[in-house]
């Protein structure tokens, strides 16, 4: 059950993303969004994903009536807009795309790279959603996007070698082995990055799930 939740949540912020290219636009996706986010457990899955609580948002204010059916709040629109306002280049300065772009081509795949990149100006002021902003503010550049894709890729990396560490550390429960179950696709791609510790923590987390089989 947690599985499927999760697959709806993915399906739905897929759909929040490319609304602006999905014929009938916002019409079409928020009847989807209605219809499928009954489920306590999607709206949980969704809180866990990347911009998924500005889609919470859009849904809360659809059921209430705040939103029609035919629109979104201004404010809850992904990318900040962008992708809607096809204004994707001008959300970087030509000044903020080069102090970019000098760091993205010293990134490596470590911690602290990562942190680098985070502090940058260009990149704390898309706020919460960095990494989904900055990749649309460089749809235009092929090379700085092939550049910036390492950057989502390490940040998943951590980000699941983290998610693992907890998992494996925390009293065993029915829910902690079906989260371990829906994840368990993302562990095995990434845990792998780091080596014998990744794969020694991919032993925990299946031996966790045999064990509550």
């Amino acid at each position: 059950m947690q599985h499927h939740a999760h697959t709806v949540a993915q399906r739905l912020l897929n759909l929040y993303r490319q609304a602006h290219v999905i014929n009938g636009g916002w019409s079409s996706v928020n009847q989807v969004f209605i219809s499928e986010s009954d489920d306590p457990q999607v709206i949980e899955e969704l809180s866990s994903l990347p911009t998924g609580n500005k889609l919470i948002s859009h849904i809360n204010n659809l059921r209430s009536g705040k939103t029609p059916m035919d629109s979104i709040e201004t404010d809850l629109l992904p990318y900040g807009g962008m992708m809607q306002d096809q204004d994707i280049e001008a959300s970087l300065t030509p000044t903020e795309k080069k102090q970019l772009s000098d760091v993205l081509y010293e990134f490596e795949p470590t911690p602290e790279s990562l942190n680098k990149v985070e502090q940058l100006s260009a990149v704390k002021k898309f706020g919460p959603d960095w990494l989904e902003d900055v990749k649309a503010a460089l749809v235009n550049d092929p090379e700085l996007l092939n550049k910036w894709d390492i950057v989502i890729k390490t940040h998943k990396a951590y980000q699941m070698w983290d998610s693992a560490k907890q998992l494996t550390t925390e009293t065993l429960t029915e829910r902690n082995r079906a989260k371990i179950q829906a994840d368990m696709p993302e562990f095995e791609t990434y845990l792998p990055m780091f080596g014998d510790a990744g794969n020694e923590l991919l032993v925990k987390l299946r031996t966790f799930m045999s064990s509550m089989a």
